[in-house]
């Protein structure tokens, strides 16, 4: 087991569970997941998205890169500290596998494509802390039945629920002002949804 002088990693013959504790070892002496980080499968010499089934993210890290978490197709659950802010663009997009996850009261923004074709995914809840949700954050979540947008979300961007086919029920609350383009395009299950009198475009 090696780590390089520039953090980098190049381990043979590392069972799943040291992997685990050297990757979290690592998250702990940064504040920040960096972008594409487990995109591209260099840290252990091949891909992250056939083995990384697990990731508990520890309490140093403030914020998730962009596409950190991209295309982990096996990656079944993320637990994501009080710490973290902000999680950035395609964090965890097409982690086909993911089925449900828990965003902290402590993160503000989420960002687009977040959790774009996350077919599996059927559980989030968004806190009330979010003000920011990015465009196509929930394209093609097919298996995601409900969502309730929180009162600090003034604005519903292009394509944030586009394709959502499983989709039945959304709470729009009074204190949104817009919803943009396509922000509900082909959700095939959704019949009814109430828009409250606040919004102007």
């Amino acid at each position: 087991k090696k780590i390089k002088k520039d953090g980098s990693i190049s381990l043979e013959n590392t069972d799943y569970y040291d992997k685990i504790e050297i990757i979290y070892y690592l998250m702990s002496k940064q504040t920040r997941i960096e972008d594409n980080c487990f995109h591209g499968g260099d840290i252990f010499n091949h891909r992250n998205d056939d083995w990384l089934f697990k990731v508990a993210i520890p309490s140093s890290i403030t914020s998730i890169g962009n596409s950190a978490f991209y295309n982990c197709k096996v990656l079944t659950q993320v637990v994501i500290p009080s710490s973290v802010t902000l999680i950035g663009k395609s964090a965890f997009s097409q982690c086909s596998s993911l089925t449900q996850i828990n965003i902290p009261s402590s993160v503000t923004s989420i960002g687009e494509r977040c959790f774009y074709k996350c077919s599996n995914l059927s559980h989030i809840v968004i806190p009330s802390s979010v003000t920011s949700i990015g465009k196509c954050c929930f394209y093609e979540c097919t298996s995601l039945t409900q969502i309730s947008i929180p009162f600090s979300v003034k604005s519903i961007e292009n394509f944030t629920f586009c394709k959502c086919s499983s989709l039945k029920q959304i709470l729009l609350h009074s204190s949104l002002i817009e919803i943009k383009d396509s922000s509900f395009s082909n959700c095939s299950s959704l019949n009814q949804i109430s828009i409250p009198s606040s919004i102007i475009s």
